[in-house]
């Protein structure tokens, strides 16, 4: 029997708190609604893929877009590193079982990925999805501990190869997962929306019109 937890870490599709480096060309508003159906995708797919747990780590209050069977929890801590190192601590602390953490960036994952970093770390101390911008797109970690993200500098180009050094140096066994591209900028939208022509994001994206 499957003994992980699947943990998604996000904010509320707010204008002007989400994907702010879409603006322009977006306005606040269009860039909070394709927020709101990358974040959509992303809890579909997490509700697919095998887990024990569905948890989803919040800034903000939950609305319309959270699928049932999901335990929420607030975000807590300042920097990324105190909030992502925070969120393992939290869900582990409930339920002291593996935990694999994604962010809402990546709305082109799919629950066969998710399954494989799950299947990974039956096996392994942690599992690790670099993502194109240097950093990472999945966290596993079989028994989490804060102080392997803390002080992490996160949103930089090499923060990906400093976790993962961080995890090799504790001498943890590490799987890795495909590269993926986070949506950050405009270029990354277009290239995540052609990857998952299906989805919520790219029908969000498309709907925006021709300015992009």
């Amino acid at each position: 029997m499957n003994q992980t937890q699947i943990v998604v870490i996000a904010k509320e599709p707010v204008p002007g708190k989400v994907k702010t480096r879409l603006v322009p060309p977006l306005t606040p508003e269009e860039a909070a609604a394709v927020a709101g159906a990358a974040l959509e995708d992303t809890l579909r797919t997490v509700a697919l893929a095998p887990a024990v747990r569905r948890v989803l780590v919040l800034d903000g209050a939950p609305g319309a877009w959270l699928p049932a069977g999901f335990t929420v929890l607030p975000q807590r801590g300042g920097g990324l590193d105190e909030r992502l190192a925070a969120a393992f601590e939290d869900a582990y602390r409930l339920l002291p079982v593996p935990v694999v953490l994604i962010g809402m960036d990546t709305p082109q994952v799919t629950p066969d990925l998710l399954a494989d970093a799950v299947a990974l770390l039956d096996g392994r101390d942690a599992v690790f999805g670099p993502a194109n911008d240097g950093g990472f797109w999945l966290l596993g970690l079989r028994d989490p501990d804060p102080a392997l993200l803390l002080g992490v500098p996160m949103s930089e180009p090499d923060t990906g190869e400093i976790q993962l050094r961080r995890m090799e140096a504790a001498g943890m066994s590490v799987a890795s997962l495909p590269c993926l591209t986070d949506v950050d900028t405009m270029a990354d939208a277009i290239e995540v929306a052609a990857l998952a022509p299906r989805s919520r994001y790219a029908a969000a994206l498309a709907g925006i019109g021709t300015r992009l």
